[in-house]
């Protein structure tokens, strides 16, 4: 596995095997970041790259969490706050330098996602991921969530990418 992250240069670059096989265990690749004091993941294959967070043009009339739009290299690319996509609550006080944007594509759809910060690439077993317990589903639409993956001295919350931009979310973008 060759991986490289310059979150200096605003970009990260990973290249990789999706979907490794380790001792005939399926594993996923996951981007893990962070909203609040939580932590997230989402599948490598559906990231196209993260970057610093920068400008954003507010959008008027757009659906609630829609930040705005960012010109990446020439193509008008979508940023959404997942943090009120997920339900959570606005962020406190923070470190701004840590923010990032994960730009994703689910289908035919370029998106930005504004995190707090992008902390790791790790790799999950299937076997370690479970389903969400009661406590998150109070707590976040679990609609928007795959499981949870147990890691050896935490836990990540999955994020099924597809669910939180489609519907409303996928028409309100495109």
């Amino acid at each position: 596995m060759e991986e490289k992250m310059d979150i200096e240069k605003g970009k990260t670059e990973v290249n990789v095997a999706i979907g490794a096989e380790e001792g005939g265990i399926h594993q996923q690749q996951l981007v893990v970041f962070k909203l609040g004091g939580e932590e997230f993941g989402v599948n490598i294959s559906q990231v196209r790259e993260i970057i610093r967070k920068g400008d954003i043009t507010v959008v008027p009339n757009a659906a609630e969490f829609v930040r705005g739009v960012i010109n990446l290299r020439g193509q008008i690319t979508t940023v959404i706050d997942l943090r009120r996509r997920l339900g959570l609550p606005d962020k406190e006080d923070g470190d701004a330098q840590q923010e990032r944007v994960i730009v994703v594509e689910v289908g035919k759809n370029t998106v930005g996602m504004d995190v707090d910060a992008v902390t790791e690439v790790t790799y999950l077993s299937e076997s370690d991921i479970d389903e969400v317990p009661a406590m998150i589903k109070q707590k976040i639409g679990t609609e928007y969530l795959k499981g949870v993956g147990k890691l050896p001295n935490r836990l990540l919350i999955l994020i099924d990418l597809k669910r939180v931009l489609d519907s409303d979310g996928i028409e309100v973008i495109a």
